[in-house]
C-alpha cells in the first residue's frame, strides 16, 4: 500500500503535551490544520496557522461544547473512500480530511479526583470518540493518533517521508485508536454500573506474545500486558539467555513476590510456585547460600530471586565456571533489579540461564483473578501480614524480640500454597532462614510432616558433631512454626513438640481453640495468635 500525503490534520486535544511541535511539523509540509477550542488557542499562541472548525461543519459550538466536530462534513471527510467515492465526495462538497488527533476527555483522571456524578457525565467524551472510530475506520486513507507517545515517531516519519504516512504505520496506529476508544468506553460502563450500585469489570491486556507453550507442551501459551499498566511484569528486561516458558513467567512472579517485602537482602528459591528456600540477612552471598540450603535438591532447576542489586561475589556461589560440571548449580531464571556488569559477565557462562532484570519492589498488584467456567473470582491482594501478635499459652515468647522473626515466617508463609506448614529459624549472623516446608497438601497434619522432616533433613545436611538427635533438639527448640491457618485439632501441636518445636504461630479463630491452647500448655510450648489467615490456592 502506498503512503499517504497528510494535506489536512484535525486537531482536537485534551492533553496538549507535544501538540505544538507535531503542528509545527505538520505545517511545514503545507499541512492544513483544523481545530477547535482550547487546542486551537495553544497552537495558534504558537504561531500556527489555524482553520476553525465551524468553517468546515458550518455550525457554531455549541451546548456548552457538547457540540463541537459531530457533523455530516467532519465525519464524512474522515470517512469516504478515496477512490470509490471521489466523484460523490467532490457533488458533496467533501474535501479529505488524513489526520486526526484527539485524545479524549480525561474521565480516569476525574474520577480518580473523586468527582461527583454530574461532573463525570460530563468528561463523557463524544465527538472524540466518534472522528477516531471515523479515522480508524478508514485507515487506508487516515492516519489516527490517541497517544502522545506516537508523536515523536510520527514526526519523524513526515520528515523521513515528505509529510507521508506509511500503511503499516496507519494500520498500527488504527488498533492502537480502537483499543483506546474501547477501554474508554469500558470504564465509563463500569463506571455507570458502579454509581448504579452494581459491579461489573472489564480487564483489557495487550501485547500477546506467543509462547513455545502452556503449562504442557501440548497446550498453547500466550503472554499479555495489562493496558496502563505500570512496571508490568511485562516490561522485564531479558538480559541473558533462551526464551521463557510459561511456567518460568508464573515462578517468576511467586519469585518477586517472595521477596518483594523483605526489608534486608533477600533471596528466594522458587520451584513449582512455592519457596522451597528463602532467607534474609545482612549479607548478600551468605543469605543466597541459606536459601539454597532451605532444599538444595528442589533448587535444581529453580527460579532465584534478589530484592537488591546482585554482584559478582553473590553469583559466584553457583560455580557456573567450575571445570567440573557437576559443581556447577543449575537454575533456569535469576531475577534482580540491577546486575554489577561483573555479575552479569559471569552469568553468561550459562548460554541459557535466563536473566531477568526487574525490581520486586515494583511488583503492586491491584487484585487477583481467576477464570473460571464462564465465570471470573476477584480478590484484593493479601498484604496484611496480621492483627495482632498475642501470646495466648502459659508460656510465652518475648515478641519485641522475636517479632522481626515472626514477620519473616508469616511473609514466607504466605507465599506457600496452602494448607502451609512453614518452620523459621534465626542464624547466628541474625540471618533469617526457611528450615522447612510442608505445601499444597489437604490435610494440614501432612504439611507439618513434610515442614518437620525438610527441617531434620537439612539440620542432618549441615550437622558436624556426634550426637545428631541432641542437634535436632536444639535447633528445633528455637524454631518458630508458622501455620497459614488456625489448629482444628491437638494433633499438630503433639506433632510439632515431638519434634521439639517450642514456638508455634497461627491465626487462632477455631471453636477448638482452648482445646489445642490446653494441649500447649500441657507440653510446655508457646503459641501466637496473630488474627489473620494466609490461604494461598
Amino acid at each position: 500500500m502506498e503512503n499517504t500525503k497528510i494535506n489536512r490534520a484535525l486537531i482536537s486535544v485534551s492533553n496538549k503535551t507535544g501538540i505544538v511541535e507535531l503542528a509545527k511539523v505538520l505545517q511545514e509540509f503545507n499541512c492544513e490544520i483544523i481545530s477547535t477550542g482550547g487546542t486551537k488557542k495553544v497552537l495558534e499562541e504558537a504561531g500556527i496557522l489555524v482553520t476553525d472548525i465551524l468553517k468546515i461543519t458550518g455550525n457554531p459550538e455549541a451546548f456548552g461544547g457538547r457540540m463541537k466536530t459531530i457533523s455530516f462534513n467532519i465525519e464524512s471527510a474522515l470517512l469516504f473512500d478515496r477512490e470509490k467515492d471521489k466523484q460523490e465526495a467532490k457533488k458533496l462538497g467533501i474535501k479529505p480530511i488524513d489526520m486526526v488527533v484527539c485524545n479524549l476527555y480525561p474521565f480516569a483522571k476525574v474520577k480518580g479526583s473523586g468527582a461527583n456524578f454530574d461532573t463525570l457525565i460530563e468528561n463523557i467524551d463524544i465527538g472524540g470518540p466518534t472522528m477516531i472510530r471515523a479515522s480508524a475506520k478508514n485507515f487506508k486513507y487516515v492516519t489516527t493518533i490517541t497517544d502522545v507517545n506516537d508523536y515523536d515517531s510520527v514526526i519523524k516519519e513526515l520528515q523521513e517521508n515528505e509529510g507521508c504516512i506509511s500503511y503499516e504505520t496507519r494500520f498500527m496506529l488504527m488498533r492502537k485508536a480502537f483499543n483506546h476508544t474501547a477501554d474508554y468506553d469500558a470504564l465509563i460502563s463500569t463506571t455507570m454500573d458502579e454509581q448504579a450500585g452494581e459491579l461489573s469489570l472489564r480487564l483489557a491486556f495487550t501485547d500477546g506474545k506467543k509462547l513455545r507453550y502452556g503449562e504442557n507442551s501440548h497446550q498453547e501459551g500466550f503472554f499479555f500486558k495489562e493496558t496502563g499498566a505500570e512496571n508490568s511484569l511485562a516490561d522485564m528486561k531479558v538480559l541473558h539467555g533462551k526464551e521463557l516458558s510459561y511456567n518460568n513467567i508464573g515462578d517468576i512472579q511467586s519469585a518477586v513476590d517472595s521477596v518483594k517485602n523483605l526489608k534486608r537482602f533477600g533471596c528466594a528459591v522458587i520451584k513449582h510456585n512455592n519457596p522451597c528456600g528463602l532467607a534474609e540477612g545482612d549479607n548478600q552471598r551468605k543469605v543466597f547460600e541459606d536459601a539454597w540450603r532451605g532444599d538444595p535438591i528442589s533448587a535444581f532447576g529453580s527460579i532465584i530471586a534478589f530484592n537488591k542489586p546482585v554482584d559478582l561475589k553473590t553469583v559466584e556461589f553457583l560455580n557456573l565456571n567450575n571445570e567440573n560440571k557437576m559443581l556447577r548449580k543449575f537454575v533456569e531464571v535469576i531475577i534482580a533489579p540491577k546486575y554489577s556488569d561483573e555479575a552479569l559477565e559471569y552469568l553468561q557462562f550459562h548460554k541459557n540461564l535466563r536473566v531477568i532484570e526487574f525490581d520486586p519492589q515494583n511488583s503492586k498488584q491491584k487484585f487477583e483473578v481467576k477464570y473460571l467456567s464462564g465465570s471470573l473470582l476477584l480478590q484484593d491482594c493479601d498484604n496484611k501480614l496480621y492483627e495482632k501478635i498475642e501470646n495466648v499459652t502459659e508460656k510465652q515468647i518475648d515478641i519485641d524480640l522475636k517479632k522481626d522473626l515472626i514477620e519473616f515466617g508469616i511473609k514466607a508463609m504466605r507465599q506457600v500454597k496452602s494448607n502451609s506448614i512453614i518452620i523459621v529459624r534465626e542464624l547466628s549472623d541474625k540471618t533469617y532462614q526457611l528450615l522447612g516446608m510442608g505445601a499444597g497438601q489437604p490435610n494440614r497434619l501432612v504439611s507439618t510432616k513434610l515442614a518437620i522432616e525438610k527441617a531434620k533433613e537439612n539440620l542432618t545436611n549441615e550437622f558436624s558433631g556426634k550426637d545428631l538427635q541432641d542437634y535436632y533438639k536444639t535447633e528445633l527448640g528455637n524454631v518458630i512454626l508458622v501455620s497459614d491457618a488456625f489448629f482444628p485439632f491437638a494433633d499438630n501441636v503433639e506433632l510439632a513438640a515431638e519434634a521439639g518445636i517450642k514456638t508455634i504461630i497461627q491465626p487462632g479463630g477455631s471453636i477448638r481453640d482452648k482445646k489445642v491452647i490446653k494441649k500447649c500448655d500441657e507440653l510446655g510450648i508457646a503459641m501466637v495468635f496473630t488474627g489473620i489467615r494466609h490461604f494461598k490456592h
